[in-house]
């Protein structure tokens, strides 16, 4: 059985106002963004549709929730709001949209912030379940390749991934292993003062706020992992992290945007992985039957892409 799990710590960053407005729609479960900007009415990305409310914000009321996010003091959130967003106690993210300072041609901060996205974090139990024995054999992890366009559910997936390989899955016949997720925008273990606020596992390490080339690199000299896990994986410096992982007998389980494997091969930077037959299986999603849905999987062996029944 899947279940949503969400946190009530949305509403404890809200003016009474906003709160009373939208805490139904939290706790029915279906929210994903809250999108609130100074002067204009509060918009709702609920998961099928938008919905636009009769509340208009204030300045002082994006102040206030300025306040709370950042337990009274920005300057101490000063290097995560000039990435542009603040993570919150249960994992949520508030974007942050405002006037950019610059110096030597890097956002030093944001001032005169008028503009918040709170993107809601949860975990949706058992989404991984259809491709947990697409992506084992036995006690073994397939180097995976997971593409997907966005707003498909990869990184809810990837995160019940990681779960299930750092705790066993006795179904499918797979005993616990180490797990190390580079998760360089918080968004996979949503931690919060370096604490995963999503289950991610028993044996699972996480590398937060972490570049991930520089993260699967210190992941393999120091933290033994048998898998490392990446959301979002592009470059080519990417690319050779996990040729490394690889070549030191670490699995990886990656996503990547795109939309099918034609879309993939076709990019260069991701050639080399298919043709050495690095990777082992591909998993394409869609939200086509809603988030997670599986398109297609693809087997590579000796150079040879298969793709499979279902």
């Amino acid at each position: 059985m899947i279940k949503v799990v969400y946190g009530d710590e949305i509403i404890r960053i809200l003016p009474e106002k906003i709160g009373n407005e939208i805490k139904n729609f939290i706790r029915e479960g279906n929210i994903q963004e809250i999108r609130i900007k100074v002067g204009k009415p509060i918009i709702l990305i609920l998961s099928n549709e938008e919905k636009i409310l009769d509340c208009i914000t204030t300045n002082d009321e994006v102040k206030g929730i300025l306040v709370k996010i950042s337990n009274y003091s920005l300057y101490a959130y000063e290097e995560e709001i000039k990435q542009g967003y603040i993570t919150i106690k249960g994992g949520h993210r508030v974007g942050i949209a405002g006037e950019c300072v610059i110096s030597n041609g890097e956002i030093k901060t944001i001032k005169n912030i008028s503009s918040l996205n709170i993107r809601i974090s949860k975990a949706v139990v058992g989404s991984s379940k259809k491709i947990m024995p697409i992506i084992t054999g036995g006690d073994r992890i397939y180097n995976t390749l997971i593409i997907s366009p966005p707003k498909c559910g990869k990184t809810t997936i990837l995160r019940d991934i990681a779960k299930n390989i750092s705790n066993g899955m006795y179904t499918v016949g797979l005993k616990g292993k180490k797990v190390v997720i580079i998760d360089e925008r918080s968004e996979v273990a949503a931690c919060y003062n370096g604490v995963p606020q999503m289950d991610v596992g028993i044996r699972t390490d996480v590398l937060d706020n972490c570049l991930k080339k520089t993260g699967m690199i210190m992941a393999i000299r120091s933290l033994s992992p048998d898998v490392l896990i990446c959301d979002e994986i592009g470059t080519l410096g990417e690319v050779e992290a996990l040729n490394m992982a690889f070549n030191s007998g670490v699995n990886i389980v990656v996503t990547v945007h795109g939309f099918d494997i034609e879309d993939i091969y076709s990019r260069k930077v991701f050639k080399e992985l298919i043709d050495e037959s690095i990777i082992e299986r591909v998993v394409v999603l869609s939200s086509r039957k809603g988030a997670g849905t599986i398109e297609r999987v693809y087997k590579i062996e000796r150079g040879e892409i298969k793709c499979l029944d279902l």
